[in-house]
């Protein structure tokens, strides 16, 4: 059996998680996400923890487990604490305004780069260079902050450009006469 699978959910208090019509609910301060229940999986709820187990003795099945434990886990984190993301601006010149659901970037393009957050994603900029992007879908905050580091990936001779904060970035040497 998945080593994953096998470690049960622990629901903190205020979060509340239902299991209906094969569907999975799970509510809390930070919302309320649903995640659609697989059949090669068996879920069970008792005394506050989620219990996953293979329905048969399939790999498919043995797999499922650990990988729906896993996304129920997400859930569970997403609405008590939620997920977060930190994009840093490197550039002469390069700067994030956050305006409500609004992010404006200015990243050497001749024009204002203008993205707009989904519901249930907030944006904030701490500093001009720093993004950081909350929410508590784990799957859709770090789909966002990829979006936004496609607008100008970090190119390898300067480093300019939308980079995860901590990301490391090989600099290549430049040409030699």
């Amino acid at each position: 059996m998945s080593r994953v699978g096998k470690m049960p959910v622990n629901v903190p208090a205020g979060v509340d998680v239902s299991i209906t019509n094969g569907q999975i609910n799970v509510k809390g301060s930070g919302g309320s996400l649903s995640l659609a229940q697989n059949a090669l999986v068996n879920v069970a709820s008792k005394d506050g923890k989620l219990s996953f187990a293979p329905a048969n003795e399939s790999r498919e099945a043995n797999a499922m487990s650990g990988t729906l434990r896993q996304l129920v886990n997400n859930m569970v984190v997403g609405v008590s604490a939620g997920f977060e993301k930190k994009l840093s601006l490197v550039g002469v010149g390069y700067k994030a305004q956050a305006t409500g659901s609004k992010l404006n970037l200015s990243v050497g393009y001749s024009h204002p780069v203008n993205k707009e957050m989904p519901d249930g994603i907030t944006v904030a900029t701490p500093t001009p260079t720093e993004v950081v992007i909350k929410g508590a879908d784990r799957q859709r905050v770090g789909q966002i902050a990829a979006e936004i580091r496609a607008i100008r990936p970090p190119e390898p001779y300067k480093g300019k450009g939308i980079r995860y904060v901590g990301e490391r970035i090989v600099i290549k040497e430049t040409k030699k006469k």
